[in-house]
């Protein structure tokens, strides 16, 4: 008796599973085609991402022998390549593009195109924080001589904490900016920091101590 009842048994849950599929059978092919779909569109996507990431390094690396060499054709068509990354390159390579074309413009005389960059970079939320801060840094130092004192300062203040990567130029900044005030002592007391940072690139340690020979100190 007990296999007859097993028997019965399995023959319901058969006939439930018969009826189930006839009426849910179209809807679990379409879930099995679209799952099937969304991982090869996946891979599709994937392999096409790579392809545009090498595509753009290889954009970079060019627009950067172009930018190294004299004025002329080759550093104008670097300037475009630039561009080009900056528009399709991810937050990284945009960041840098920017900083490279900023310093092309820079050196052309093209003073506000340049500066242009440099806040569009240090404006870019997806761009790392050391790009970031490297775009105000140099817009800084190419304003040292002519840019708002006041300004320049609130702009350095806090690249020139301790734990930015950035703080011993910022410091040397700092010092350059208060020797065209006048402030003399407020320079002497940074650059004899600077000049006993073992932390601080050598030439910074070097241009700090060539600055105090100069003051007396």
């Amino acid at each position: 008796m007990p296999d007859i009842f097993d028997e019965v048994d399995e023959d319901l849950r058969a006939e439930r599973a018969r009826k189930a599929l006839q009426r849910y059978g179209g809807l679990v092919l379409l879930a099995a085609v679209l799952v099937v779909g969304a991982a090869a569109g996946w891979q599709v996507w994937k392999a096409h991402v790579g392809k545009e990431n090498a595509r753009v390094a290889q954009l970079f690396l060019s627009a950067l022998d172009g930018a190294a060499g004299p004025p002329g054709d080759g550093r104008k068509a670097a300037a475009l390549e630039l561009t080009e990354v900056a528009r399709d390159g991810n937050a990284g390579y945009r960041a840098l593009a920017g900083l490279r074309a900023a310093a092309l413009k820079a050196d052309a005389g093209d003073a506000a195109e340049a500066e242009a960059l440099w806040a569009q970079v240090a404006a870019d939320a997806a761009a790392d924080r050391l790009l970031r801060d490297a775009a105000v840094l140099q817009s800084v130092l190419h304003q040292i001589d002519s840019g708002d004192p006041a300004a320049l300062a609130a702009r350095l203040k806090p690249l020139a904490a301790p734990d930015n990567p950035w703080h011993a130029l910022a410091e040397e900044a700092q010092a350059l900016l208060d020797l065209r005030q006048g402030h003399t002592d407020a320079a002497r007391d940074t650059l004899k920091r600077l000049a006993q940072d073992v932390t601080a690139p050598d030439g910074v340690r070097g241009r700090a101590n060539g600055l105090l020979a100069r003051l007396g100190g």
